[in-house]
């Protein structure tokens, strides 16, 4: 087999054992590879609606891109499934590094961990040589700590491990799982607080095995060809330059970026949340790329001076400038950047945890959280101490408090009540929103009402919308068949934007592309993603069957969903987002209305095929996608039209 390895390493914790299975073919031809496979094994082993994500049968399926472990520019992407924590639903979470490059040099196109152990234990790979080992001794370890310790257990430094931290081992709601470089993390939706509840405390991996490739020596030309071709666009310039973050002062410039818990979209004073503040104040000691990377976006920093000084660890990225800094107005570099490091050793998500202690600053702020319910503590906005407590407080699950944000927002706007849901970032599905003012940003207020995740931007990463780039212009020009479209605030073409970016996620993810090469810089498209597929697997492809299976992996992902009651009522947006207009600046006013998201959605539901009254898949259309069997499932539950 070329490009594939073949094979599925299956673990039962609840039993001690492994097994191997063969990958099959027609896994291969519908679904591609890592995203897409895992789509459909979820499906199969998650046959009963409403099952509690804590189940013993909800898998934590760990797979790597079909062209991870090669040459290709950026493609050192792990996607990791499951049953989401958080929301009870579908639940696609993505790392980089160099994890899924040696499952694949271990043999392996994925990991299924399935049961609870009765014990807190690893697992070991090497090659073909799999243990479940106890892990006693690593209870209450942070994750820099778990690498550590389990890289000297097995006498090997280059082993890739992915683990969890205390928040993890507690089950925290957003707890993530972390690579051993303690940067990369699968952290939306409660990947770590699963692997917790299995008991299982890391996953160590090294293999010496080497891929196949179809046509070696045209793969590797070709491949060199996308890189430097990808070196020349716009974005991945910035990206390498000033890292994620060269998106904040842009997006600060146009109020569209999150800010005092998403009441507005613009800080005076942004420089300390800056990429290029990042450089000038000296805090950038290196930057580092995930396997076969050619954009190099994460940050190595170090604080120089002060409270925290001699602190190294790495990022923060834009989200975490923004959750962690804007959202909380803690304008200050050194804080933001110990925070972000707390969360990474801790095993939190950055995003969630900066969302919940701004509306917990609003609640206090608003006289709905007391005195007594924050234990003493000044939650108010701009505090960056107190900042710090409730991370610790929120991973550890201390207190009154961290216990109730533990829980994540849903949960926590049920407890507190007294109309809190309002000033939450979250919609139906209950995920904390990404760092978008969607206020103003019509084609992400788009993907994230339909992502199947809940509403943020890693399911359709749609930067093009706003026409920053040359590259972007064009991107909306092949789109919608105008340049003039490549505008934010506009609803028009929303949906034909949206649906191109998830079919192109789908297909980024399942190859294991960094979707930063895809969707944010263009030197990677689906046309050259389709010659790569041909020359490292032999498998015929075009770039029109390519998108075809990206949009049978959405659709997949949607029935999913709607199996799981989900239908076009979760498609929704925050409260703020479509009742509180932005206060100020040159968009003072706007807001996404129900009406706007309404016009939106029937479009993109016309676009998928889809019913327009309730978002389920037409029986044409699955039987159009080669889905059919996932038709007759669904109609045990409703009649499909």
């Amino acid at each position: 087999m070329f490009g594939y390895m073949g094979k599925i390493l299956h673990v039962d914790l609840s039993h001690s054992k492994t097994w191997e299975e063969k990958l099959r073919e027609d896994l291969i031809l519908k679904f591609l590879g890592s995203r897409g496979i895992n789509a459909r094994l979820l499906w199969d082993y998650i046959n009963e609606p409403h099952m509690n994500p804590f189940d013993e049968r909800n898998p934590l399926i760990i797979s790597a891109g079909v062209l991870t472990g090669t040459t290709a520019p950026s493609s050192g992407r792990t996607t990791i499934t499951c049953k989401g924590v958080i929301t009870g639903l579908y639940l696609k979470s993505s790392l980089g590094g160099r994890f899924g490059a040696e499952l694949k040099y271990s043999g392996y196109d994925c990991l299924i961990i399935h049961g609870i152990s009765p014990k807190l234990v690893s697992i070991n790979i090497r090659d073909e040589e799999v243990t479940i080992d106890d892990a006693s001794q690593l209870r209450g370890l942070n994750v820099k700590e778990t690498s550590e310790k389990v890289k000297k257990n097995i006498g090997d430094e280059k082993a890739q491990v992915l683990a969890i931290g205390p928040a993890g081992e507690r089950l925290v709601k957003f707890a993530g799982i972390v690579d051993s470089e303690v940067y990369n993390t699968a952290a939306r939706g409660g990947t770590g607080a699963l692997m917790g509840s299995k008991r299982l405390k890391a996953i160590s991996i090294r293999g010496t095995h080497s891929i196949s490739l179809f046509d070696k020596d045209e793969f590797i030309r070709l491949t060199a060809k996308i890189r430097r071709e990808l070196a020349k666009d716009s974005k991945s310039q910035a990206l390498y330059l000033l890292g994620t973050s060269n998106a904040i002062q842009k997006t600060n410039e146009i109020y569209r970026l999150p800010t005092r818990n998403f009441s507005k979209g613009h800080v005076d004073q942004i420089e300390p949340l800056t990429g290029s503040n990042l450089i000038s104040k000296g805090y950038l000691v290196k930057r580092i790329g995930c396997h076969s990377c050619s954009i190099m976006c994460h940050r190595r920093v170090k604080i120089p001076s002060g409270k925290f000084a001699g602190l190294e660890t790495s990022g923060p990225e834009y989200e975490t400038f923004a959750a962690l800094g804007s959202q909380l107005m803690v304008l200050d570099t050194d804080y933001v950047i110990k925070a972000n490091d707390l969360c990474n050793i801790y095993g939190i998500d950055t995003i969630s945890t900066g969302d919940a202690i701004a509306w917990a600053m609003e609640l206090y702020e608003r006289g709905i959280l007391k005195e007594q319910d924050v234990e003493g503590l000044d939650i108010k906005f701009g505090n960056g101490d107190a900042v710090l407590e409730l991370i610790e407080r929120i991973a550890f699950r201390r207190g009154k408090l961290g216990n109730l944000l533990a829980e994540g927002l849903k949960r926590a706007t049920e407890e507190i009540g007294y109309d809190s849901i309002k000033y939450a970032g979250i919609n139906s599905k209950g995920l904390e929103q990404s760092e978008v003012n969607v206020r103003i940003a019509k084609g992400y207020a788009l993907a994230f009402a339909v992502n199947t995740r809940g509403p943020d931007h890693l399911m359709a990463e749609p930067m093009a919308e706003s026409g920053g780039t040359p590259e972007a212009q064009a991107l909306v020009e092949k789109i919608t068949g105008n340049r003039k479209w490549a505008v934010p605030y506009r609803i028009e073409y929303r949906p034909e934007l949206i649906r191109w970016h998830e079919d192109v996620y789908a297909v980024t993810d399942s190859l294991g592309f960094c979707a930063y090469a895809t969707t944010a810089a263009y030197g990677v498209t689906p046309s050259n993603m389709a010659e790569m597929y041909y020359l490292a697997t032999g498998i015929q492809m075009t770039e029109d069957k390519l998108m075809e299976i990206g949009r049978r992996i959405v659709t997949l992902e949607k029935c999913f969903n709607v199996r799981e009651g989900a239908d076009r009522r979760y498609d929704d947006l925050p409260w703020r987002a479509m009742n509180e207009p932005e206060p100020e600046g040159p968009f003072k006013g706007m807001m996404t209305t129900k009406e706007q998201l309404d016009l939106m959605l029937d479009r993109y539901y016309e676009l998928h095929e889809w019913d327009k009254k309730t978002s389920w898949p037409y029986k044409r259309t699955l039987k159009k996608l080669g889905l059919e069997d996932i038709g007759k499932e669904l109609e045990e539950i409703r009649e499909l039209t």
